[in-house]
């Protein structure tokens, strides 16, 4: 259920109410049926307030857990600079519902007060909160937190910081489609000279590796990011190669599915630009997108992902002052891309005492404060397999009884222009009223997430 709030409060570091807002009566009775509480909660509506203060903020817990209750009333409540902002509910609330609306709210007031929220703001802006907690909320449930839509009937300038950032251009004075709903998160009027259209795919692998070479758990975590510089209010539509969105093209055309590799996406998340009634219908991603950089969805693979980097390590004790590390990394992709910034990690023992390296590729050193020799190759061509060879000369200790754990092996990297998924953008489409041409330019980009090789 949403949040169906009883009161807001704005209370400065010292528990003194700077704003609040009472959308119901419901709190006053389920205090008082605190029994004990009778006496001080008779008093009216700052009883709310003195119970937080009382209860919450001059105990030493007030930092441990966010949400409190008291009585039969909850209180949800977040710091925000020298600010404490607290919902007060009576019933069952939707506490994920309530920590995003403040966080949405806070950052409606950034955007009328030039990006700072603090007490000195809240103190200088009461007029304009107050008419802002009216729209926001209506009878304790959230309603449009959109800065875009509300600064389109909401005109009053809030009183910046000098410290705060400068103002940004107006809004177009059209408010009759966004207020509507129709398209909330993008204004009418938009003209840009050049209309281009940027598409990332960045995704993250998840790997654990046996020290035998066997994968334990693999998956990809990837977000497909947008920046759009669009004239007028386009409509975009975006085809990927997921098994799903084939299937149903080929039933619509009525001809056999094309081969080739096709993705099978879990997880699937998108903005509330994407049109769900089509995607539902078509398998399609029909979206008219915000004006600027935002996130277009985000999913996950588990299965068929194919692993950038291969890592064979061998290492031997020999005695108890003595081992031998040798690493192999092979990169599995092509062999016109390249790899970024790859980092290994190779775990030592603590008591390390000299370490010698030899490497057919980059450079290695010895890191004591982690325990790791530390291999960074700067650029790695692909299908490559460069080597790296250490001897660890180690402190011999009689009171080390337990033996080397061999923490696992650790990567970092990125490679552009490579998919560990396989997904691929088959097209991109844009529609727009007066016909412009536009520039699509797309990229792919895989990282490292949790890349770790049991040794």
């Amino acid at each position: 259920m949403p949040v169906a709030a009883s009161a807001v409060y704005f209370l400065n570091l010292r528990g003194d109410v700077l704003i609040n807002r009472l959308y119901r009566d419901d709190v006053g009775s389920c205090l008082l049926s605190t029994g004990a509480w009778n006496l001080f909660l008779f008093m009216g509506s700052g009883n709310m307030v003195d119970a937080f203060r009382t209860h919450i903020m001059q105990t030493k817990e007030l930092g441990t857990c966010p949400v409190r209750q008291i009585g039969g009333c909850s209180f949800f409540y977040m710091r925000i600079s020298n600010v404490y902002i607290v919902i007060v509910v009576s019933s069952n609330a939707n506490v994920a519902c309530a920590f995003k609306f403040v966080v949405e709210a806070v950052a409606l007031f950034k955007s009328y007060f030039g990006g700072a929220f603090d007490e000195d703001a809240i103190r200088n802006n009461f007029v304009l909160i107050y008419e802002l907690l009216d729209e926001i909320m209506d009878f304790g449930y959230p309603q449009n937190l959109s800065p875009e839509i509300l600064k389109l009937y909401i005109t009053q300038e809030g009183v910046r910081s000098p410290f705060s950032s400068k103002p940004t251009d107006k809004p177009v004075p059209n408010a009759t489609l966004q207020v509507t709903g129709a398209v909330g998160w993008r204004r009418e009027g938009l003209v840009y000279k050049k209309n281009e259209v940027f598409l990332d795919i960045v995704e993250s692998v998840n790997l654990l590796m046996s020290s035998k070479g066997n994968v334990l758990r693999c998956d990809v975590t990837g977000k497909v990011l947008m920046k759009c510089f669009l004239s007028g209010m386009p409509d975009l539509k975006l085809g990927l190669n997921d098994k799903i969105g084939l299937e149903k093209e080929s039933q619509l055309k009525s001809r056999p599915a094309k081969s080739g590799k096709t993705i099978e996406l879990d997880d699937v998340t998108f903005h509330q630009c994407v049109n769900l009634t089509r995607f539902n219908s078509e398998k399609t991603v029909s979206f008219v997108p915000p004006d600027g950089e935002f996130e277009l969805m985000k999913y996950r693979i588990t299965e068929g992902v194919n692993l950038p980097f291969r890592v064979l390590p061998t290492i031997k004790e020999l005695g108890r002052t003595r081992m031998e590390v040798n690493v192999k990394v092979k990169s599995v992709f092509g062999a016109k891309m390249f790899a970024l910034g790859v980092v290994i990690k190779i775990p030592v023992p603590k008591q390390t005492a000299k370490t010698s390296f030899q490497v057919s590729s980059g450079r290695a050193k010895y890191n004591a404060a982690i325990d790791c020799i530390v291999w960074k190759i700067r650029k790695f061509p692909g299908q490559t397999e460069p080597t790296m060879s250490a001897e660890v000369e180690l402190i011999s200790t009689m009171t080390e009884k337990k033996s080397w754990t061999r923490p696992p092996i650790q990567m970092e990297f990125q490679v552009p222009m490579f998919t560990a998924s396989g997904l691929r953008v088959r097209f991109l489409k844009v529609w727009e009223k007066s016909g412009y041409n536009t520039v699509e330019w797309v990229r792919y980009i895989t990282k490292a997430g949790s890349y770790e090789i049991r040794c």
